[in-house]
């Protein structure tokens, strides 16, 4: 059986918690996320930790963000941790994406666009020209030229990423929310379904499942809902 396309957030107050949901939730789906917090708490031994046995692709979402040569030593320092995909911000231009991408061989470096907490009005107060999805495109535009192999976008931006970037890259959508959720802190959201019709990769979701009374059972029932929609691979 095909795994489900979604990272799921493992945004635990603890290692052993979220040990227990990427085991609970590997079966069902293709990806983890290991998240900021949880990396400066516990440190690299959160990656073996939530890898466990089953091999499960890791999603390190660090937000890189510094200038290239500290981007780049950083990005080395984790890459020994063999994370599939890492995440630096486009907004760091394109020397610091590229200087990721090259210290990096191997792993799928993804360059954030617009956070999907972010709204026109916020947009505005920090002096980003134009509606979210011109910001994106323009991000996506600069990222992708400096080598990146993947992009983070909200589900409202897929299809202008898109035609933007072309097939070849990966985009990886936070803000998904199946429907009945609540949106919570995410500005720009979609269902995974439409998410996934508009152009979308990889489906970044996270209390959804892990504040289920069974977050095995929320990932099953939301991959066998995708499975309806896509074609087995």
């Amino acid at each position: 059986m095909t795994r489900a396309p979604i990272a799921v957030a493992l945004d635990a107050p603890d290692l052993e918690t979220a040990a227990r949901w990427a085991a609970l939730v590997t079966p069902h789906v293709s990806t983890v996320k290991v998240g900021l917090e949880l990396y400066l708490r516990y440190g690299p031994d959160v990656i073996a930790s939530v890898r466990g046995a089953s091999g499960v692709r890791v999603f390190l979402d660090l937000k890189l963000h510094d200038i290239p040569n500290t981007v780049a030593a950083a990005t080395r320092a984790v890459a020994r941790l063999k994370p599939a995909i890492l995440t630096v911000h486009a907004a760091g231009g394109p020397a610091m994406v590229k200087a990721a991408v090259e210290a990096a061989p191997g792993i799928q470096v993804a360059a954030v666009t617009v956070l999907t907490s972010l709204s026109d009005a916020d947009l505005a107060k920090i002096g980003l020209q134009g509606p979210p999805e011109d910001a994106v495109r323009r991000l996506a535009a600069l990222a992708v030229g400096a080598g990146a192999q993947a992009l983070v976008c909200s589900p409202q931006e897929v299809t202008a990423v898109r035609a933007e970037v072309g097939p070849g890259v990966t985009l990886i959508t936070p803000g998904v929310r199946p429907v009945g959720s609540a949106v919570q802190d995410q500005a720009r959201v979609a269902t995974p379904e439409r998410a996934l019709a508009d152009g979308a990769d990889l489906l970044v979701i996270g209390r959804p499942i892990t504040g289920a009374t069974d977050p095995g059972a929320a990932a099953a029932a939301l991959a066998a809902a995708l499975r309806r929609t896509l074609p087995e691979s």
